[in-house]
């Protein structure tokens, strides 16, 4: 009955040990994807400083400060936001470890306890004349060899109560350790959030004065971006009558129907496109550095927010005269030149499109085959804002793509 239960305590033991292991591990990889996000998120707003806020206030006009300041403080706020959760988190853990260490010193001390016990007993009967005597007064030679295994297996649990309290003990030093550091990181986290809201609570106010001066001429302001998003629609109709002229084309010859809506591809574009569809999640920056100020899909203007600002890709803020690269190899199926300088080059990849707009320079002519990280061109600096933006789109047939699923880290 006493190895039954025994037994069982030991299975309930080791399922205990399992669970909070497993609890552990899960906190710990929590804790690291959190921290992850919170690096990349202060890389961020690095790049935001260094891209849109050094020594250009001059040059841009307000909209384009208040659009750069409302992403900022956006930023900010995620930013914010995974701090607090990596300290909730580093919060729970200390609690467990705390919970732990009052557990293992508990046991510890009951170990202890037991240990000098049993070495009291043993100096007790520490003799060799009295282990001798407990083995010459045995009845016969079974009851001698019994006797002789008893001193042996009591010699053996000594030793192996004496390891547990060794092991107990380093691992009381170890959570005491681990405890420590979670609490120096705690406070790590909390200072930096700290200094975080500070930068946020300025941030706001420079772009509510940013905002006052707008709403004092909201009109005019209004009328630009609607003008601006006029103009991006205009080309964005070029570029999807060229997409559906090229899917006509290559329909018609492989005597397929010309209405309709996917490339006909050739043995070479399936193999081209299959790499794409493999790369996605993968695939390099268009631009080196560089920060998305306009995600994929509608969203509201910063400026008005009953203006829906329609984005068939992402618009990348980036240095003036930066190139402009390939995100994968491929063959510039259209060049599209308007009177505005808004340059746009079309490379093609089986039956996946990708578009780079807003170009001053163009390194590359219709038909070239070109390789991955390629230079293909120049981002234009817009003389009135006084803002380098790459509008950064990708088609599969006629259908526009988030670039967020196929850009790495984007």
């Amino acid at each position: 009955m006493i190895k039954y239960n025994q037994s069982k305590y030991w299975l309930f033991l080791i399922v205990i040990l399992i669970v909070c292991s497993a609890s552990a591990q899960d906190q710990s990889k929590k804790q690291k994807e959190l921290e992850n996000r919170r690096q990349e998120l202060q890389r961020e707003i690095q790049q935001i400083n260094t891209l849109l806020f050094q020594g250009k206030k001059e040059q841009k006009s307000v909209l384009s400060r208040v659009e750069d300041l409302n992403y900022k403080v956006t930023v900010r706020k995620n930013l914010i936001r995974i701090t607090n959760q990596q300290a909730n988190l580093l919060t729970r853990e200390i609690n467990n470890n705390q919970k732990n260490i009052t557990n293992l010193r508990d046991k510890l001390k009951l170990l202890k306890d037991e240990y000098a016990a049993m070495v009291v007993k043993s100096y007790k009967s520490k003799s060799e004349n009295s282990k001798v005597m407990f083995l010459l007064s045995s009845i016969n030679f079974q009851q001698a060899y019994k006797r002789l295994q008893y001193i042996k297996q009591y010699a053996d649990y000594q030793k192996q109560r004496g390891e547990e309290i060794k092991a107990k003990t380093i691992a009381l030093q170890e959570l005491n350790k681990d405890l420590l550091k979670q609490k120096k990181d705690k406070q790590i986290l909390i200072k930096e959030n700290r200094i975080a809201k500070n930068e946020l609570a300025k941030e706001k106010r420079q772009h509510e004065a940013l905002m006052n001066s707008i709403k004092k001429n909201l009109n005019k302001y209004t009328s630009q971006i609607r003008t601006k998003q006029k103009e991006a629609a205009k080309i964005d109709k070029e570029i999807e009558k060229i997409i559906r002229a090229a899917m006509a084309s290559s329909n018609k010859k492989a005597g397929k129907s010309t209405s309709s809506k996917t490339f006909a591809l050739t043995a070479e574009g399936k193999v081209l496109a299959a790499n794409f569809t493999s790369n996605k999640g993968k695939l390099p920056s268009p631009v080196e550095r560089g920060v998305v100020k306009v995600r994929f899909g509608t969203q509201r203007s910063p400026i008005d927010r009953s203006i829906p600002i329609k984005s068939n890709g992402v618009r990348i803020a980036t240095n003036k005269g930066e190139k402009v690269r390939a995100v994968f190899s491929g063959v510039v199926m259209s060049i599209i030149t308007p009177r505005n300088g808004n340059n746009t080059v079309l490379i093609r990849h089986g039956n996946y499109i990708t578009i780079y707009k807003n170009l001053s320079k163009i390194f590359v002519n219709k038909g070239d085959k070109i390789s991955t990280k390629q230079n293909i061109g120049e981002v234009l600096t817009n003389k009135a804002s006084g803002e380098t933006i790459l509008s950064f789109v990708i088609y599969k047939d006629g259908k526009p793509q988030n670039p967020a699923h196929w850009i790495y880290k984007m």
